[in-house]
C-alpha cells in the first residue's frame, strides 16, 4: 500500500471538511418533512463518500462528529438518539473506507461490496448503541424498533445510496478527480 504524501493528506483533510459541511447542510433539504428525512438518510451520503474518497480514518471521524456537531448547531438529531447515530455513521465511514481502500481492484463490484457491508455493519452498531442507551433515552427499544429503524423506514435511503454513490464515484473517476477504475483483468476475482 502506497503511503500518502503531505499534499494527499491536506487534500483529504479539505475534502473531509467539505463532506462534514455537506452532512450538516443536506438534512435541511428534507427538514420540512421529518419522516421523509428519516427515509432518505441525508447525512449518510457525505459520510459514505468521505470514507470512499478520503479513507477510513476520515470517514469514521466525519461520521462520528457530524450528528453531534449538527445537534450543537441546530438541535437535530435529538439527543440521546443522536449519539446512536454518531456511532452508526462512524461505522459507515470507517467500514466503507477500510474495505474499499483495501480492495485489490477499484471497480463497481468492490464499491457495492464495501457499501453493502458498511450499511449492515452500521445498522448493527446503531442497534447495539441504542440497546446500551435504552436507560438514558427512556425510549423502549426492542426487535420491532430495530427492524423498523434499521431496515423498513430506511429502504428508500438505502436504494438512493446504492444508486447515487456509484454514479458519483464513476463521474469523479471520469473527471479524473478520484481514481476509481483500476483495470480489472478478465476473469479476475476480487479479494
Amino acid at each position: 500500500m502506497k503511503t500518502k504524501t503531505t499534499r494527499d493528506r491536506i487534500r483529504d483533510l479539505a475534502l473531509a471538511a467539505m463532506f462534514l459541511a455537506l452532512g450538516l447542510v443536506l438534512p435541511f433539504a428534507t427538514a420540512q418533512l421529518r419522516e421523509f428525512g428519516n427515509m432518505l438518510l441525508p447525512m449518510h451520503i457525505p459520510v459514505l463518500l468521505c470514507g470512499l474518497i478520503c479513507g477510513w480514518q476520515y470517514g469514521g471521524l466525519v461520521g462520528f462528529v457530524c450528528p453531534l456537531l449538527r445537534f450543537s448547531l441546530f438541535g437535530m438529531p435529538p439527543m440521546p438518539l443522536g449519539i446512536g447515530m454518531a456511532f452508526e455513521l462512524c461505522a459507515y465511514g470507517a467500514i466503507v473506507g477500510y474495505l474499499y481502500g483495501h480492495s485489490k481492484w477499484k471497480c463497481v463490484f468492490s464499491l457495492y461490496r464495501s457499501l453493502i457491508i458498511a450499511m449492515i455493519g452500521g445498522r448493527v452498531v446503531w442497534g447495539v448503541a441504542r440497546v446500551i442507551m435504552v436507560g438514558a433515552a427512556n425510549i423502549p427499544f426492542g426487535w420491532e424498533a430495530f427492524l423498523s429503524g434499521a431496515l423498513l423506514t430506511a429502504i428508500p435511503g438505502i436504494v438512493l445510496q446504492l444508486i447515487l454513490i456509484p454514479v458519483i464515484m464513476v463521474a469523479l473517476d471520469r473527471a479524473k478527480l478520484v481514481p476509481f477504475s483500476k483495470a480489472r483483468p478478465q476473469g479476475a476475482v476480487d479479494d
